[in-house]
């Protein structure tokens, strides 16, 4: 693990994928208001916001000339187009809040995870499902924000999105949320104590014990 400028080490970056509907965006925000030491990249789009969404909290609004005017800039570490709409992570932000020791979460399609993975191969990449079509299609359903062609559309991607998982490091199957959000609580806290990490993080601790 490398080593911040203030001494402390490195964040390390996280890929959160999930078909639409498998609960991705709950887990995640259950373990931010478990652990200070993880934050979200606010990705931009050009997909309208839904209600209750923030410019600049959920995501960063903007117009698809603005969108691409980003990229022709190479601004983004990756972008994909989902469902008509364009999403991009800002590489600048990445990288300025791993070399604060901040561990940072994508929520990224596989497509963008592929992307990230090639700039970016120190990044572990979590895959989530549900525990059955008929629980995704219920729980798409159950969110009142989607037309049923919408819903068939989105049931008919989540098949091609699920075969990707084993693309990733960890793989969590949200039946019992209580039981997902507790494994993906593990999976960071189990990274944080390897011992490259821990060497710089308790670096006085052990030239004590070694000296």
């Amino acid at each position: 693990m490398s080593q911040s400028k203030q001494g402390q080490a490195v964040g390390r970056l996280y890929i959160v994928s999930a078909p639409s509907g498998a609960g991705k965006t709950s887990l995640v925000s259950a373990l931010l208001e478990a652990d200070v030491q993880i934050e979200v990249s606010v990705s931009h789009t050009t997909r309208p916001a839904r209600p209750g969404e923030q410019d600049g909290v959920n995501y960063h609004f903007v117009s698809v000339d603005a969108f691409e005017s980003i990229v022709e800039r190479n601004g983004f570490l990756e972008h994909a187009k989902v469902f008509d709409n364009y999403y991009g992570t800002s590489q600048a932000w990445l990288e300025q809040r791993l070399i604060a020791g901040q561990d940072v979460i994508l929520e990224i399609d596989w497509q963008g995870a592929q992307q990230v993975r090639e700039i970016m191969p120190d990044a572990l990449s979590i895959f989530i499902l549900p525990p059955s079509k008929a629980a995704l299609r219920s729980r798409l359903e159950g969110r009142g924000q989607d037309s049923v062609e919408i819903i068939d559309r989105r049931m008919s991607e989540a098949e091609s999105e699920s075969s990707h998982f084993n693309e990733y490091d960890y793989l969590i199957i949200n039946d019992q949320f209580d039981v997902a959000r507790q494994e993906l609580g593990v999976i960071f806290a189990a990274n944080r104590l390897k011992s490259n990490r821990q060497s710089v993080t308790y670096k006085e601790i052990l030239a004590d014990l070694l000296s």
